[in-house]
């Protein structure tokens, strides 16, 4: 059986679906979101969500990618937690292969589906934390929680033994985000002054531009989990486009019925 070859055509696309992804933190969430809080915390908000890119990013080098995706030294152990072989990349060579794309390029496509995680998270906490108790909890839940699940997953942990799949993130990426915003929004609890003072958004025209960057960055964020230029990426990529517009559509004349008008906001 032949060696897997480099693809030019898969690794092109790998490379424009990582900056895709990327594109959807910085700027697409870091404007969506600062443009729902007051003038106040705007900067506050685009700076969390800058410090966790790098953060992560760094992380991800140190251990993260090793502990995602390296098995572990014994099966039970590698059912919960990859191993530290790859630790700093190391082995991550140029000439290093992950099926038919650079690893360099499989490993960094990873890094932004890491980082836009935790960054998902700000919103259900925004206005209400200091910035370095962000930091801290970012780090750590990256560390106890996101880079274990994505072995889990994607890494031939425990659920993926067991025949779960997962082709986008679903459970990586939304259901942890999600579990831990919940957690987050009611631990924190409610923002001071809510909801006798008036507290609008800050600019919907930052958060609309942001909603656009996040739709056109979803692009590589769903059909370059297919991590190759191909039929399922296609399909992906026109599965990705008809549900975004059908939603919005929807959801837009929901509120026509229902207000009278649609909103930027809603939609």
């Amino acid at each position: 059986m032949n060696a897997p070859a480099l693809d030019t055509g898969n690794t092109a696309w790998m490379l424009t679906s990582t900056a895709l992804v990327l594109f959807m933190t910085l700027p697409g969430l870091a404007l969506f979101y600062g443009g729902l809080v007051r003038t106040k915390n705007v900067l506050s908000v685009l700076m969390q969500c800058f410090s966790i890119a790098s953060i992560v990013t760094v992380l991800w080098v140190a251990v993260g990618y090793s502990l995602v995706f390296t098995p572990a030294a014994t099966p039970a152990m590698n059912a919960v937690v990859g191993g530290l072989g790859k630790s700093f990349f190391a082995g991550v060579t140029r000439g290093a292969l992950s099926g038919t794309i650079p690893e360099t390029v499989f490993a960094m496509y990873q890094l932004t589906f890491a980082i836009i995680t935790p960054a998902l998270i700000v919103g259900a906490f925004a206005e209400r934390v200091g910035f370095a108790a962000m930091l801290i909890v970012a780090a750590l839940w990256s560390l106890l929680v996101y880079f274990p699940v994505a072995h889990w997953v994607w890494g031939g942990g425990w659920l993926q033994q067991l025949g779960v799949l997962d082709f986008a993130g679903g459970i990586v990426v939304h259901v942890t985000a999600g579990v831990a915003g919940l957690v987050a929004a009611v631990y924190v609890g409610k923002r001071k002054g809510y909801p006798s003072t008036p507290m609008p958004p800050h600019s919907l025209t930052l958060s609309a531009v942001g909603a656009g960057m996040l739709w056109v960055g979803w692009f590589g964020f769903n059909a370059g989990s297919a991590l190759a230029a191909n039929g399922a990426a296609g399909m992906t990529m026109a599965a990705t486009q008809v549900s975004a517009a059908t939603a919005a559509t929807v959801w837009m004349l929901a509120e026509w019925v229902r207000h009278g008008r649609p909103s930027v906001l809603g939609m």
